[in-house]
């Protein structure tokens, strides 16, 4: 499996007339790495199986990501096809592959649950334990990045990591920033790409769900919508941090896409109390699955239909 290739295009797209529907399905299995394009993924509590499943961490258990270190961007990942197929589980032979640039060696992390555990693991807010994926793994990121690191896994068994209650109640992820879900369009990456003099791939934004088939920025009145049965209900526009302006091929850093996007995705400009959140831009919608539990889960596909179900009237309305 190849990672995400996503081509941003450079005119917006038309809506079809049509409903929209699932254009790319992008998984991040290791946090801030590069991301995987699937056909299919199923769904679980917490979003995506295996996004954010991973993520490396520093000498003090931080969170690494590529807003401190912009070379994870260039890191890739690989998993067997048949890992997102409702109801696989991994056998001994099933192995998540990591390149880097530079790297004489890949790295072979298997799938089944490791022994080791680590305490003190923080992401953000939330601290807890992980599984360590081993001195292997340490040895590789460490050589990588230059510094002290290791690889650790989500800990299903023990851990839940809650989202912001405010926002979205009785809701967890794993390692992703705050929700299980981010969908954006092709139209809204059109937009922007209309305003920059060198246009920029979707992977700048990294979300789960990429749309085809509506007007530019029409996902972020999206208060409910359904994809395969399932309901999605969004929480919150995605302010967008320091990543997108990071360049997901060579890892160099600059001020675009944000600088173009304050003209006219700002907080100011879309009247979301723009004094609170004073230099902020958006794009795409974070979502919460309504209908998903432990003991029931479901794939969504590329090519399935979106259903709005209801929008919100106004940015007013929208949470950020």
């Amino acid at each position: 499996m190849t990672e995400v290739r996503a081509d941003g295009g450079s005119a917006a797209t038309a809506a079809t007339g049509g409903s929209p529907t699932v254009k790319s399905i992008f998984i991040h299995p290791i946090k801030s790495c590069k991301a995987i394009s699937v056909s299919q993924a199923p769904l679980s509590p917490t979003g995506f199986v295996w996004d954010r499943h991973w993520v490396v961490i520093n000498s003090k258990g931080r969170a690494c990501t590529q807003r401190v270190e912009p070379k994870l961007a260039l890191v890739q990942v690989e998993m067997p096809m048949e890992a997102f197929s409702l109801g696989w589980e991994p056998k001994k032979t099933s192995y998540l592959v990591v390149r880097g640039p530079g790297m004489t060696t890949e790295l072979k992390i298997s799938l089944t649950k490791p022994s080791l555990r680590s305490d003190g693991i923080s992401v953000w807010e939330w601290c807890g334990s992980a599984l360590d994926e081993g001195d292997e793994a340490a040895k590789w990121f460490t050589e990588y990045l230059g510094k002290p690191s290791r690889l650790v896994r989500f800990n299903e068994e023990t851990e839940t990591r809650p989202v912001d209650p405010l926002f979205a109640p009785g809701f967890n992820v794993k390692f992703t920033d705050a929700f299980p879900i981010l969908l954006a369009s092709q139209a809204s990456l059109d937009a922007v790409n209309e305003q920059l003099k060198e246009p920029v791939s979707i992977n700048r934004f990294r979300p789960n769900i990429y749309v085809d088939g509506c007007e530019s920025f029409a996902e972020d009145l999206w208060k409910h919508i359904k994809i395969n049965g399932l309901t999605f209900t969004g929480v919150m526009l995605c302010p967008r941090c320091k990543v997108p302006t990071i360049n997901q091929e060579d890892a160099t850093e600059g001020s675009e896409p944000t600088v173009t996007m304050m003209k006219f995705r700002s907080a100011k400009v879309l009247e979301v109390n723009p004094t609170k959140y004073k230099g902020r831009v958006y794009l795409g919608q974070m979502m919460v699955c309504e209908n998903i539990d432990n003991n029931w889960r479901k794939v969504i596909n590329v090519g399935d239909v979106i259903h709005v179900e209801e929008a919100f009237a106004s940015y007013a309305d929208v949470a950020v």
